[in-house]
């Protein structure tokens, strides 16, 4: 989570304000700084932007940081999504790398949707069954990284491409409003297939009937 802060400083034996905007700091940076700012004390109003355009007060930036000290942090994600076409049946599966009171995890789930009518919906399927943990593990208000092979969710997500096919749209729709609830900036990135392979595993696994949910601690 990215904070920027809008102050009015008081000189000294003027009626004047002089406005200033901060550079883009982390929360952590945003609470610090707005201390060493009031203790001059000539501060006149205040205010902190995230990165989504919310503005939130000093009390709400403090209390925030004091959750995220056991709130799940650098979360990096993968989805993909399956789809046969002889039977219409789909298969989605994510997996999620995040670190949370000093320990790493893995989860991994998948899921098998209904009414998918083709692969490329299933793929954004699995991105939004992907979203829809990050809601569960409480993940908010951060910077996330989601990573897919499919070139037309990446590409329509990040607004390189048009999206022309209403069902999809939808799709879009739901997840970009479910992103902005949480407070989430996600970072897109495609990958090859060859680096896609849990989540394609999990998906493949969907697709067979098997049901995976699960959590792991990664220990070096």
């Amino acid at each position: 989570m990215k904070i920027t802060i809008e102050w009015n400083y008081k000189p000294a034996k003027s009626s004047h304000t002089i406005r200033f905007v901060s550079d883009s700091l982390s929360l952590k940076e945003a609470i610090r700084t707005a201390l060493d700012i009031e203790r001059t004390g000539r501060l006149g109003t205040i205010m902190f932007i995230d990165e989504n355009g919310t503005y939130w007060s000093k009390k709400e930036l403090q209390k925030l940081a004091a959750e995220k000290e056991t709130e799940p942090m650098n979360v990096v994600c993968y989805f993909d999504g399956g789809y046969k076409k002889d039977d219409g049946k789909s298969g989605q599966g994510a997996v999620i790398y995040y670190e949370q009171n000093e320990k790493r995890y893995r989860y991994r789930v998948n899921a098998s949707l209904e009414q998918i009518d083709s692969n490329n919906e299933s793929e954004y399927a699995a991105l939004w069954l992907l979203v829809n943990e990050l809601e569960q593990l409480g993940v908010h208000h951060s910077t996330v990284t989601i990573k897919g092979d499919s070139m037309v969710v990446i590409h329509q997500m990040t607004g390189e491409w048009p999206c022309y096919e209403q069902e999809l749209q939808r799709w879009m729709d739901k997840i970009e409003a479910k992103l902005k609830k949480l407070g989430l900036t996600p970072i897109f990135e495609l990958i090859p297939r060859n680096e896609n392979k849990k989540a394609d595993f999990l998906a493949t696994q969907a697709l067979s009937n098997i049901s995976i949910e699960a959590k792991k601690e990664m220990i070096d």
